[in-house]
């Protein structure tokens, strides 16, 4: 192959040297074709025009530096400058982007003074922004507190909920400086978190910067800042917790014991700070606030259990809350936080409605001068915060003198001993507190109490318990109004969330919420229960009659039942069938379905579909075939109902789409399915609704003739349908019998036959086992014959040897001699 293109070039060359004129045209058109090539590709590369330079995003009179060619550099002198930044990454081509401008811009002109706001544009393909950083999505807001951060804002981006998350970054911590403040700020319904701290030897504690990072690490965690952190200056407000160490972070808790971090089993580290806090944080009620992009907060939410939904108005910079989720009673009724903590304690505290707790303990003796009457006196304390642990008497020590005095007076004559009886209440009520809280009061009950005997009960009974003495602490049994710890009485414990109706209402509408939102300032427009489990959920119908938390409290107790009375909402798109003139395929919604469906008179074929199946789609053209063929017929009806957005009941639902369903009149309980195996063709359509239509016409009109319509036509025909399948079953109960006693026989014989076959076998084994030890012993006796036979082969063949050796001894004496002469003369000479 190389010497055949050697011998080319060698042509070539050898013509271009005979023909110079030949070089040269070649050299001209190689040099013309480089240059097309070189031109075409700097052709290529200026089509695409240069990208435009960026502009300011933001007017020049907002306070908001933009740095619109992505100077990141600049980003950490701008943060130096100020103690709390706000750094807004944006594209400035992003819809997003644009409508967050007006609300960033909205909070810069409020807290200008307080927050450096900065703009960066990170999409320019030069700045770098774009070269360092990687988002997903636009616009992005980091804050930062001096070295602190960043913290990413991933809520709404709506100006007061900006503003309100910047005040919390701008004071993490709220100074509570009296008991008063310390009181409002515990009785939220939100997760508390106080510090004490004495700042008399230093401008800084030990710890506090400590504690100060980790309220900005749970904001870091928690965009929503569910959990607030307080600080507590003085030890004469801190004694009303029950704080005496310096440097102690108390983390208040409502339905179970409060906890002081444990410094001695964990680093008192931010991290650790805020990783505990999380830990063992208990909340009532939970904001939630979608960002209103692609997001899985609400399905993580939902994917935890059956959750309550109230929807209702927020003002995030309010410095009051809802009077739904104030503390205590709103217009004498219970508001919704009352009504979630009530539905959370399951402990024996008694929960009052003035939203305090009142931990009641009883004492109760045994009268001396009377057989059955008792003595018992309880106490009922009001403390600041819910007990600290999970005992049943949260009194102090000091309660047992009380205890001795109140039955000293109102009962008994003669006590025990004050240290016997202070020792019994000690060891009866171990969690009380060592001192008294000047903030909380108790009040004592004394009362007789006779006992009430069953029929099985004697005197002999009543005789046996006359002992005197003092019985245990307990808790009397608390008025249960249906709600009070509910949560640990039922398995579909409910989840109580709360959501701002005025960025949330597409959903509310979703879920079955009207359209209009005329809603005052006192009363949550629409609540409802999701069941993500079930694939259900249930809308709250308020009775003019009742408030709506007596509503409420009816909504829950119904949903907790064990057999719930409340009904699946079915949502559906709004019926214009009678708006609209009359189409040949009639669309049917959620609240149209059954009354068309379920038309005694009509055979009704039904397709099932979604806007987003494609297979659905290419189907509609034979549809209006089928419905053109029958549109003068008016016992048939051709129907199609959305299914991904109209709710139907569990029964009228179908596996897959599209699909095709047949109910005939007068017998919609025998609906049938068009086979999936067959193509949906109009000539298979046709042979569909004449086979299971034609065939009952003659039946069901005399049936029309002699039986009335309606609800008793179809009991009749359900009837017939009943006994027809009862005869059916009597039949084959009967051929069954025919069957089980013709297999009875079959057992019967089979069992003989293999009896006999058994024995068949058997005698023939002991035969072949005979024959085959007759073979063995003949086979012995050949063997032993070969063997004698082969050793006197071999002595015969030994004396034939012997007798040939002899006789050629004989016959060849002289030979032997004339050697032996030869070969003496041989040695001789």
């Amino acid at each position: 192959m190389l010497r055949r293109v050697r011998q080319c070039l060698r042509q070539v060359l050898f013509q271009m040297a005979r023909r110079p004129d030949l070089l040269c045209g070649a050299i001209v058109l190689s040099v013309l074709v480089v240059l097309a090539v070189k031109l075409t590709c700097s052709r290529a590369k200026n089509v695409v025009a240069a990208a435009r330079p960026p502009v300011r995003f933001f007017s020049p009179d907002a306070p908001v530096v933009d740095l619109y060619l992505g100077q990141l550099d600049q980003v950490e002198r701008l943060r130096s400058m100020a103690e709390v930044s706000l750094i807004f990454f944006y594209a400035p081509w992003c819809a997003h982007s644009m409508a967050a401008r007006q609300e960033v811009q909205q909070v810069a002109k409020k807290l200008a003074k307080q927050v450096q706001f900065v703009a960066v544009n990170c999409w320019w393909s030069q700045g770098k922004c774009r070269r360092q950083n990687r988002f997903y999505q636009y616009p992005v807001i980091h804050l930062f507190y001096r070295r602190f951060g960043p913290i990413e804002y991933s809520g709404p981006i709506v100006a007061p909920y900006v503003e309100s998350f910047l005040l919390r970054v701008i004071t993490p911590l709220t100074y509570l400086p009296s008991r008063a403040h310390l009181e409002d700020f515990l009785s939220n319904h939100e997760p508390r978190v106080v510090g004490f701290f004495q700042f008399n030897s230093s401008p800084q504690p030990p710890g506090y910067l400590t504690y100060l990072s980790s309220a900005l690490q749970a904001l870091k965690r928690d965009f929503r800042g569910d959990v607030r952190f307080g600080v507590i200056t003085s030890k004469h407000v801190a004694e009303a917790i029950s704080l005496t160490e310096d440097k102690t972070v108390y983390l208040h808790r409502r339905l179970n014991s409060s906890l002081i971090f444990p410094k001695n089993e964990r680093n008192f580290t931010s991290e650790a700070i805020c990783r505990w806090v999380f830990e063992n944080h208990q909340s009532v009620l939970q904001w939630l606030q979608p960002p209103g992009t692609k997001s899985h907060l609400l399905e993580q939410e939902l994917l935890k259990g059956p959750a309550l939904l109230l929807f209702l108005p927020h003002n995030p910079l309010g410095s009051e809350p809802s009077p739904l989720l104030q503390q205590g009673l709103y217009h004498g009724k219970s508001t919704f936080l009352n009504i979630a903590v009530r539905y959370h304690s399951c402990d024996l505290s008694i929960w009052d409605g003035s939203f305090s707790w009142r931990s009641r303990c009883c004492q109760s003796v045994f009268l001396p001068h009377t057989s059955t009457s008792t003595c018992e006196v309880c106490l009922t304390l009001r403390p600041l915060t819910p007990p600290a642990s999970s005992a049943r008497c949260f009194f102090p020590a000091q309660t047992a003198e009380v205890f001795q005095a109140l039955l000293r007076q109102c009962c008994l004559t003669q006590l025990p001993s004050l240290a016997s009886s202070r020792t019994e209440t000690s060891a009866a009520c171990s969690s009380f507190l060592n001192r008294y809280s000047p903030l909380s009061h108790f009040s004592a009950c004394c009362r007789r109490i006779e006992p009430h005997f069953n029929q099985s009960q004697t005197k002999e009974e009543t005789d046996f318990q006359e002992v005197q003495h003092t019985g245990p602490l307990s808790v009397p049994p608390q008025d249960n109004d249906g709600i009070t710890g509910l949560k640990c009485h039922t398995n579909r414990t409910l989840r109580f969330y709360l959501l701002d109706e005025a960025l949330n209402w597409p959903l509310a509408m979703r879920l079955g919420a009207s359209d209009s939102t005329n809603v005052s300032l006192c009363d949550a427009s629409f609540a409802a229960i999701v069941n993500l489990k079930d694939e259900t959920h249930h809308i709250l119908h308020r009775s003019p009659a009742a408030t709506l938390t007596e509503s409420l409290e009816a909504f829950i107790r119904n949903f907790s039942a064990p057999y719930s009375l409340l009904q699946r909402h079915l949502v559906g798109e709004e019926d214009r069938n009678g708006i609209s003139p009359p189409l040949l395929i009639t669309e049917l919604t959620t609240s149209s379905f059954l009354s068309s469906v379920m038309d005694l008179q009509k055979d009704v074929l039904l397709f099932y579909y979604t806007q987003w199946c494609g297979f659905c789609s290419v189907l509609n053209h034979i549809l209006i075939q089928l419905a053109r063929l029958l549109q003068g017929n008016d016992t048939i009806t051709v129907a199609r109902v959305n299914v991904a957005r109209n709710d139907l009941p569990w029964e009228f639902m179908v596996d897959h789409v599209p699909a095709i369903l047949l109910f005939p009149k007068f017998r919609k309980h025998l609906s049938v399915k068009y086979p999936d195996d067959l193509p949906i063709t109009l000539p298979n359509l046709l042979h569909f609704i004449l086979q299971h239509c034609s065939s009952a016409d003659p039946a069901d009109a005399q049936s029309v003739d002699t039986q009335p319509s309606g609800p008793a036509a179809v009991l009749h025909k359900e009837f017939q349908a009943l006994r027809q399948e009862v005869q059916a079953l009597h039949q084959a109960r009967e051929r069954l019998s025919k069957q089980l006693a013709q297999l009875w026989l079959d057992n019967r014989r089979l069992k003989f036959e293999v009896r006999s076959l058994e024995e068949k076998l058997e005698e023939q084994h002991r035969e072949k086992s005979r024959q085959l030890e007759e073979a063995l012993r003949r086979l012995q006796e050949l063997a032993d014959t070969s063997e004698s036979l082969l050793n006197e082969n071999t002595l015969l063949r030994v004396l034939l040897r012997a007798l040939k050796d002899r006789t050629e001894a004989k016959e060849h004496p002289e030979v032997g001699k004339k050697e032996s002469v030869q070969k003496k003369s041989h040695l001789a000479s």
